[in-house]
Formats: C-alpha cells, sequence, structure tokens
C-alpha cells in the first residue's frame, strides 16, 4: 500500500469501502492518542504513514500533556468517512513578554512521545475554522498550527494519511513552565480495539 494508491482509492470514491476491507484484516491493534482520538495505523513505510482515526465517547481517551494545539513535520490529507470534523487554524505570534504558550517538540518513538520545551513562547488566536462532514477531503501542510475539533458526544471517523516533510518538526503549545517529560502509548486491549473496529463498521455499513 502506498500513499498514492490510497490517493486514487479516494478519488475513485470508494473509501467506504476500502475502510471496511482495511478493518476486516486481522492484527489490526489500536492506540489512543494525546489529541482525544483512537489511532488504528495501517501502515508506515519510510517517510509516509496511513492510518484510521476515531473519535467516540465509547473508549477511553488519552489526556495530552500540552494542549490540543498542534502542528505536523508531515503534510496530512484527511478524509472523512462519516461524522463532523472542524479543522480549526491557530493563529500563533512569537511573544517574549506576555506570552500564554510555549512552544514544545515532540519526538515520536516506538513506545511513546518525548516531549520537550524550547525556547520560543507565543500568544495564539483562532484563525479559520473548517468544518468538514462525510465524504470531504482536505489538507493540511506540515507546519500549519491548528487543532481537529469534533462536536461534544459526536462520533467521526477519517482516514490520514501523512507524508513526512524533511526539516519539519512536531510541535505543540503548552504551559509556560512545563518540562520535559516521557508519554507512553496507550495501547488498546484486544476488546477494546475489536470495540473501534464494530463502531466504524457500524457507520459505514
Amino acid at each position: 500500500m502506498s500513499l498514492g494508491s490510497v490517493r486514487d482509492v479516494l478519488r475513485a470514491g470508494e473509501a467506504r469501502s476500502w475502510a471496511l476491507a482495511m478493518l476486516a484484516r486481522p492484527g489490526l491493534r489500536a492506540v489512543r492518542h494525546p489529541l482525544g482520538f483512537v489511532c488504528l495505523p495501517l501502515e508506515r513505510e519510510g517517510g509516509e504513514g496511513v492510518c484510521l482515526h476515531l473519535w467516540t465517547d465509547s473508549l477511553a481517551h488519552a489526556e495530552s500533556t500540552t494542549s490540543q494545539i498542534h502542528c505536523h513535520s508531515w503534510d496530512l490529507l484527511s478524509h472523512v468517512l462519516y461524522g463532523q470534523v472542524r479543522n480549526v487554524h491557530a493563529l500563533v505570534r512569537d511573544a517574549p513578554a506576555r506570552a500564554t504558550h510555549r512552544v514544545y517538540e515532540v519526538v515520536s518513538g516506538a513506545d511513546g512521545d518525548r516531549i520537550s520545551p524550547t525556547a520560543r513562547t507565543v500568544r495564539h488566536s483562532t484563525g479559520l475554522v473548517e468544518v468538514f462532514g462525510p465524504g470531504d477531503t482536505y489538507t493540511l501542510a506540515a507546519g500549519r498550527f491548528h487543532s481537529s475539533v469534533v462536536p461534544e458526544r459526536g462520533e467521526a471517523a477519517t482516514i490520514a494519511l501523512g507524508r513526512g516533510r524533511p526539516g519539519s518538526h512536531d510541535l505543540s503549545l503548552g504551559p509556560l513552565a512545563g518540562g520535559a517529560h516521557h508519554v507512553s502509548r496507550q495501547p488498546l486491549d484486544a476488546a477494546e480495539t475489536a470495540l473501534a473496529v464494530r463502531t466504524i463498521t457500524a457507520h459505514l455499513t
């Protein structure tokens, strides 16, 4: 599976059947993502990756130690399978004085995320708010601060494609006085993963 082949699937309008086929594959193992969704990794090769993301109140959430406002080191293409997703852009300005947040660098590894404060302090405001529904596809360039918001008690699932951009970093806004720390991955057990798969499948059939 390559990003190109998944893009072809989306262009052909076959996202739903493709997702159902992926969900039927054995060996899927979901993890709780600190940004509030459940991630089902499907493919990772080199600097490219494909995942299914699920927002649901039926499964426990991981809690972020920084904030929901972040930017990727990779270009995102996201396709909404069902539900509503708001892509809320954040306007981030350097603020050596009267800053409200510090920028943290997030380095992901097999066992979790190493989160380190940088010297950069900032203020932010809400920018463009884009609203996407079933069948919509949107993109977000690496380095753009944003948050993904699903309406309270809402359910949504997306196909997320990422392609790393050399020289970019995963960043998050957090408290001014926070320290370096490590956040371990929180894998779902087999029963929880099965519930995640059933939840998405039920919305697509």
